[in-house]
């Protein structure tokens, strides 16, 4: 009797906790599930975004390469094409029935205009590949920029290169002198600073170049929402040109708050080295 009764008592108990343990596994299934598509969601939404930097960093190279294009052809266009012109007028078919003196200005002046477009088209292909940094590397590219930017005398700009024994590819090159172009430029027109410094140094595989400045500057949240935004330009620019030198870049505020650095990290273990 007294076992029937333990019977009947244990047997609900064993019911509900079999029902309790169930409705526990069914929970922890749906939680996982759940939890799974929520991650998935959460992958996908990375991947846009990603997908949409990556957008935003492909037009800005474009429009960059697009704005080149324009300028180039606007100074061939605005000021070669009219000292051409100007010389076929004085080589006209009528320079053969002038007198001697007459021929002899008119060829002087062809000439002097003829030099001037020379020089022109020799200015051109200098904005496109400085002819310091393409002769004597980068280096010598950078300190001439500074010099001249110091000899302004309105700010202090020096640069110094510590153990850069061997050059990297030119295209390499170009690319890091146009991102260090490029936060100069930023620098010299937003941030009222009365000095620019820029260091340069290895590390194992990767060479640094790391550039100072005491004026107004963005941290790296400020350079990742530009870059998101329609606006800073010249940002997606050094972004582009940072992805295709697989380097990473990264703008931080001294902790004493005194001034800004910006920081180029360019690996260099797959690119063949250049020796000096």
């Amino acid at each position: 009797m007294i076992l029937l009764q333990v019977q009947s008592t244990t047997q609900p108990i064993l019911l509900f906790g079999t029902m309790g343990m169930l409705a526990l596994a069914i929970g922890l299934i749906v939680f996982i599930i759940f939890h799974q598509r929520r991650v998935i969601r959460y992958q996908l939404q990375l991947q846009e975004m990603e997908e949409e930097q990556q957008k935003i960093l492909l037009n800005a190279s474009i429009r960059w390469q697009e704005e080149e294009r324009q300028r180039i052809a606007a100074d061939l266009h605005d000021d070669a094409g009219p000292l051409l012109a100007t010389a076929r007028l004085y080589l006209n078919e009528n320079l053969v029935h002038q007198d001697l003196n007459t021929q002899l200005q008119s060829i002087y002046n062809a000439k002097q205009i003829i030099d001037d477009t020379i020089q022109l088209i020799r200015n051109i292909s200098h904005s496109l590949m400085p002819p310091t940094l393409k002769n004597f590397g980068l280096e010598s590219a950078v300190n001439d920029l500074f010099q001249k930017i110091s000899g302004s005398g309105v700010v202090n700009a020096s640069s110094r290169f510590h153990d850069y024994r061997q050059r990297l590819r030119p295209e390499q090159e170009l690319l890091i002198f146009r991102v260090i172009q490029e936060l100069v430029n930023n620098i010299l027109k937003h941030s009222s600073s009365s000095f620019i410094h820029v260091t340069q140094n290895y590390n194992e595989d990767k060479f640094f170049i790391r550039l100072h400045h005491d004026g107004r500057g963005i941290t790296q949240a400020d350079f990742e929402r530009l870059n998101k935004s329609a606006l800073g330009l010249g940002l997606k620019n050094i972004q582009s040109r940072a992805k295709v030198l697989q380097a990473k870049i990264e703008f931080e505020r001294d902790p004493s708050e005194t001034y800004f650095k910006v920081t180029l990290e360019v690996p260099i273990e797959d690119y063949e080295m250049m020796s000096n």
